[in-house]
């Protein structure tokens, strides 16, 4: 499995394409864009949360809280 990209060598040319991208997307509209980034960063938030409930306590050796254990 290939290890994670490091974000300080993405290029400054590889986020303007990516920008570009993300515009056209959105129909050209840059606030639209901005606006389905932050629903996308709340999605895969929301998922993050749930990653350690489906993690087994023995497999990740206690080194994180289980969900209904947690309190906040």
């Amino acid at each position: 499995m290939p290890a994670a990209p490091d974000p300080s060598a993405t290029s400054v040319g590889d986020l303007e394409i990516a920008a570009d991208q993300a515009i056209a997307a959105c129909g050209g509209d840059a606030r639209e864009a901005v606006k389905a980034l932050l629903i996308a960063i709340d999605f895969l938030e929301a998922e993050a949360d749930e990653l350690p409930a489906a993690v087994s306590k023995g497999y990740s050796r206690g080194r994180h809280i289980a969900q209904r254990d947690r309190k906040e």
